[in-house]
């Protein structure tokens, strides 16, 4: 039954954890969409006393108790979509999805997406591209797995994301450095908090040479509509895989692109995964395409802001549309090219102060910077760090335009950085 035969106003939860970049662009897209939102976090709120029907607290590490606390409410107020936002609220989603009813993705397919060691098996098993993979216990001796393992390979954590702890190493020697930061950065307490037993493993994986490409996407019962494939220009060979430009549309052959999607699809349907955004990042090389990561939430932090849809619809319009099965559910993205840059943390210490920013924002085709990092507060830098200092966004008639323009405004701006 639509939300037009229902004859209210409908209601959505949104899974925000107080970490994320992602609450208020969601929101916007609700006020335009005249949704009615309820948003859940890990933490209390201050205002929830105020507004117990519209912020709720849920533990996200406990799927099937967070999905009786909102079957509860959905008994008096009900909701009519769900929206998981990143990684940490996927199976929490999942989970409550099956409890009401709602568009979902299984919480099996959740979690496979979730962990990378289980998305690698399924990828073999489904006969699809996967490098040879290794999970090693941090109880493991170094020297044992740096012997068990092939290179040039990969170590990284089973369940972070945008990079944070991902090292390649080409030898033994290599290795053991890595193996040693991983493990510090596991062994952190928000970190091991959050992983639970999977913050006492590392996943080691061939290493994939090729052109890096992130692909967003929409499914509708299984069905992949692709949204935007980033072109990623600056080389990604490691040892550390910070991500800085995405470009759109890509300046790839049509050909490389429809194998791209087509492989996304494909590890799609191998996960399990039925409904709702994705977010894939893929290599490609004269072997072909592989996936390097498929997760059950759209692209993160505030690169969605690149994106724009049909008639000016932001990418949170269209999974809240289709979440509530509103039309349009999907839309061509605009003609003209967009890009973002991550802006990188290149040292740690505490950020001081930020310069050039009016600059960059004076260079031809750039849109917006915005400076996420807060002043006087500590920076790091992958592969420990799990932030970038901000975002430059830009729109030109060509991609390469789109590339110039962010890479400029880059250089104007500059970071006063007190190192310790």
């Amino acid at each position: 039954m639509t939300l037009h035969n229902r004859g209210q106003r409908p209601r959505a939860l949104l899974l925000l954890p107080t970490t994320t970049y992602r609450a208020a662009d969601f929101l916007a897209a609700a006020e335009r969409l005249g949704v009615e939102v309820v948003a859940a976090s890990e933490k209390p709120n201050v205002m929830a006393e105020r507004h117990p029907e519209g912020l709720v607290t849920l533990d996200f590490r406990r799927p099937e108790e967070a999905a009786r606390r909102v079957a509860e409410l959905h008994a008096s107020n009900p909701i009519h979509a769900l929206i998981p936002v990143d990684d940490e609220t996927a199976v929490v989603a999942a989970a409550i999805g099956a409890a009401l009813g709602l568009k979902h993705n299984s919480v099996e397919a959740a979690r496979a997406a979730r962990d990378k060691s289980v998305l690698v098996e399924l990828l073999r098993r489904a006969g699809l591209r996967a490098p040879w993979f290794r999970v090693c216990s941090l109880d493991e001796p170094v020297e044992s797995a740096a012997a068990a393992v092939r290179y040039p390979c990969v170590l990284k954590p089973l369940f972070l994301s945008g990079s944070r702890g991902v090292i390649r190493a080409d030898d033994p020697a290599a290795f053991a450095a890595a193996w040693g930061r991983v493990a510090a950065i596991l062994r952190a307490p928000e970190v091991s908090a959050r992983g639970g037993a999977a913050a006492e493993k590392i996943l080691v994986e061939d290493y994939i040479p090729g052109t890096e490409f992130a692909l967003e996407g929409l499914l509708s019962a299984g069905q992949l509509q692709v949204l935007a494939i980033f072109d990623k220009p600056d080389p990604l060979e490691g040892p550390f895989f910070e991500e800085t430009l995405y470009v759109t549309p890509s300046r790839h052959p049509s050909s490389v692109q429809a194998e791209l999607a087509s492989e996304v699809a494909a590890a799609a349907r191998a996960l399990g995964l039925a409904e709702g955004p994705i977010h894939a990042e893929l290599r490609y090389n004269s072997q072909g395409a592989w996936i390097l990561e498929l997760a059950a939430r759209s692209i993160g932090g505030l690169c969605s802001r690149a994106l724009r849809f049909g008639t000016g619809l932001r990418l949170e319009d269209l999974i809240l549309r289709h979440a509530l099965d509103l039309e349009p559910r999907f839309a061509e993205r605009e003609s003209r090219a967009a890009g973002v840059m991550m802006i990188p943390i290149p040292a740690r210490g505490i950020l001081r102060s930020v310069h050039g920013t009016d600059a960059a924002c004076a260079v031809a085709g750039v849109e917006e910077v915005t400076i996420t990092a807060r002043l006087d507060n500590p920076v790091v830098p992958l592969p420990e760090g799990s932030s970038y200092l901000g975002f430059i966004f830009a729109r030109a008639g060509t991609a390469e335009q789109v590339e110039v323009a962010l890479r400029k405004a880059h250089a104007a701006l500059r970071f006063d950085i007190e190192q310790p």
